[in-house]
């Protein structure tokens, strides 16, 4: 029976599984839902299990437990690794919700739940690629094994680690995610960078505690003006980061890479009416879509001091703080750029301040070849699914596991997305369009097929 036929015939219990999958309230982040996100781990392996894995374990961390399963392929044939994650942003504010977060419904040919698109519906696609093929075919072509976590929305605090102790348990010859989106509803993609990320958080402060304004102004500084000061001086009129040093190891993208990108369909006037800006910005001399992907940035993510209330509060606060983000590219280090950023904002401070400067979290960039037989058959498989060739792209956000990937298994990543930006994730009303989640599974019953197949051939 071929994939499309037996996936049609499930399509409404594919979509009845999920929904049980995307009820569990899985909220990483809040102490109040840590039974529910075990809950949820547990239905994994209970439903894992239905699908004859040589292995299945749940592995406890010091936060939420890891899923792991397995299946041996054939003597010979490579071994991918699936990469996914169970916990799920939280749903507030849930007034703009149009239906309850964690109760799935399937509108307009789209489901609606938090974790829809980022990321149950996209890894559990790949689960039932993995049904699709036993029932067809009979056995997988090559070994598969699982790998999902239960805290990437805060940061996958214990997976590296988990990583460094199980890589015999992990070993494989490519790891596929699929935790990106495609460029346009309708286009395959294929992602093959991600920015780094430097974040940062700036302390000022002038005084022991907070003083009167008319007493003392004029006397103390005033922290934020002195953190407004240093701010304003980070970053140019013309979107360049004045950091010294900040730009020394920039990759710039190759000619035939900024070609590839000035083919992509693009409307830069669509895009500044969906964003309600009155004018797009970033760094003189690069297209929009360079600045999104291929360029590093600095951005204030917040800033705090002195009275916000309502009224009227005369008063010299004693602090002022900000955060800050770095987006970073290959071959920048964020380790190298926060040392960098940390001595840039301490020489810009005057002796009438103390600065404190913390690095709250880190990632580097990734690029990742594009000529790999994993990704060349990743290719095929969804031209064979979508009726077209993929366009390859990279993603301005950041995927930490990808990087420790590369640098503790030695292998390739394949970045196969099928969510779209519109989809909401991170927002109310998230959902992931049901066409793209049955394309998902064809796709990746393909690909587990059409890597066997270039294995097998060499």
């Amino acid at each position: 029976m071929p994939f499309h036929t037996y996936v049609q015939q499930h399509r409404d219990h594919f979509l009845q599984e999920l929904s049980e999958l995307l009820r569990f309230p899985s909220v990483s982040t809040d102490p109040a839902h840590a039974e529910s996100v075990h809950r949820c781990a547990e239905w994994l392996a209970e439903h894992l299990s239905t699908l004859s894995p040589t292995s299945v374990e749940l592995f406890p961390t010091p936060g939420h437990p890891v899923v792991y399963a397995t299946w041996a392929g054939p003597p010979g044939t490579p071994t991918v690794l699936i990469y996914g994650h169970y916990d799920v942003q939280p749903p507030d504010p849930l007034d703009l919700w149009e239906s309850r977060p964690f109760e799935p419904v399937i509108r307009n040919g789209r489901i609606y739940a938090r974790g829809a698109t980022d990321n149950k519906g996209q890894f559990f696609a790949h689960i039932k690629a993995i049904e699709t093929v036993l029932h067809t075919h009979g056995q997988l072509p090559l070994t598969v094994k699982f790998l999902i976590e239960g805290e990437e929305e805060i940061g996958s605090l214990h997976l590296r680690p988990f990583i460094e102790q199980h890589r015999d348990l992990l070993a494989c010859d490519a790891v596929l995610i699929s935790d990106t989106a495609m460029y346009q509803d309708d286009l395959p993609t294929l992602c093959y960078g991600l920015r780094g990320l430097c974040y940062l958080e700036v302390t000022v402060r002038t005084a022991a505690t907070d003083l009167h304004s008319g007493v003392f102004g004029g006397v103390v500084d005033n922290p934020i003006f002195v953190l407004s000061h240093i701010l304003s001086r980070l970053r140019d009129g013309y979107g360049r980061v004045t950091i010294p040093g900040f730009y020394d190891h920039v990759l710039d993208p190759t000619p035939e890479e900024r070609q590839r990108l000035a083919e992509l369909p693009f409307d830069a006037e669509e895009l500044r009416r969906h964003l309600g800006a009155p004018e797009l910005f970033g760094e003189v001399g690069y297209s929009v879509l360079e600045r999104r992907w291929l360029r590093p940035t600095l951005d204030i993510n917040g800033i705090v001091g002195g009275f916000t209330g309502s009224g009227a509060k005369t008063v010299l606060p004693a602090t002022a703080s900000a955060k800050l983000s770095m987006r970073l590219v290959p071959n920048q280090r964020a380790d190298d750029i926060a040392a960098k950023a940390e001595a840039a904002i301490r020489a810009l401070a005057p002796p009438t301040a103390v600065v404190d400067v913390r690095a709250l979290h880190g990632a580097n960039p990734v690029l990742v070849p594009l000529d790999t037989p994993p990704m060349q058959a990743a290719a095929r498989a969804l031209e064979q699914t979508f009726g077209r060739p993929p366009v390859f792209v990279r993603e301005g956000g950041s995927i930490p596991v990808v990087e420790w990937f590369t640098e503790l298994l030695r292998v390739p990543t394949v970045l196969m997305g099928f969510g779209l930006e519109t989809e909401g994730a991170h927002a109310p009303n998230e959902h992931f369009h049901v066409k793209n989640f049955l394309r998902a599974i064809l796709a990746s019953a393909t690909f587990l097929h059409e890597y066997a197949h270039a294995a097998m051939q060499q």
